[in-house]
């Protein structure tokens, strides 16, 4: 096993509303120096959700993604509250996004966006049993709600407003365990 580097300081550089970034020196096992620079986590992390209509339907939304200056297609998502646990924060979500609630959620992973450069994980839920039960969210203009079929994966990935990498896993993630659980998929 490999032995860690040894951290020799730390310190914050930059910060703004939502972003902190870190400088972090570093000694590897081999003496060798080295200083990153890091975007830390502030909050309580964040929850993606996997929301299953029926067995083979499950729900998109369309926003706007200052990142990258486009409307994009992904899958529901937001921070986890103080005083929330990842379930909690992924059935208000839901709530807030696309109108729905959950009866059942599960914990499935969690994946992280940019290991080398950011110390956040999004955790990946899914949500099954679907009712309809809107909450009021933070969103600047309402969010387009779709569906999508969980056997188009491939398709989907293709379209150029569907780029979002964690949300491309976590369809993926998810539609591979719901066919180890028995359910039929054909995973074009």
């Amino acid at each position: 096993m490999r032995k860690k580097p040894i951290i020799l300081s730390q310190q914050i550089v930059a910060s703004t509303r939502l972003f902190t970034v870190e400088e972090i020196q570093l000694r590897f096992s081999n003496n060798n120096e080295y200083t990153f620079e890091r975007l830390v986590n502030r909050g309580h992390g964040a929850v993606m959700l996997v929301a299953m209509l029926d067995k083979e339907n499950f729900i998109m939304i369309e926003e706007y993604c200052a990142g990258i200056d486009k409307y994009q297609l992904s899958i529901p998502k937001g921070l986890i509250e103080p005083n929330e646990t990842i379930l909690e924060a992924a059935n208000r979500e839901l709530k807030e996004e696309t109108g729905y609630g959950a009866k059942k959620l599960e914990h499935i992973t969690a994946l992280s966006l940019s290991p080398g450069y950011m110390t956040q994980e999004i955790q990946v839920v899914l949500a099954q049993d679907l009712y309809p039960e809107k909450l009021e969210g933070d969103e600047p203009e309402p969010i387009k709600v779709s569906t999508a079929n969980i056997n188009n994966l491939l398709a989907l990935s293709q379209q150029k407003n569907f780029s979002e990498g964690r949300a491309i896993a976590a369809l993926y993630i998810v539609r591979d365990l719901l066919a180890s659980r028995g359910k039929k998929f054909d995973a074009r």
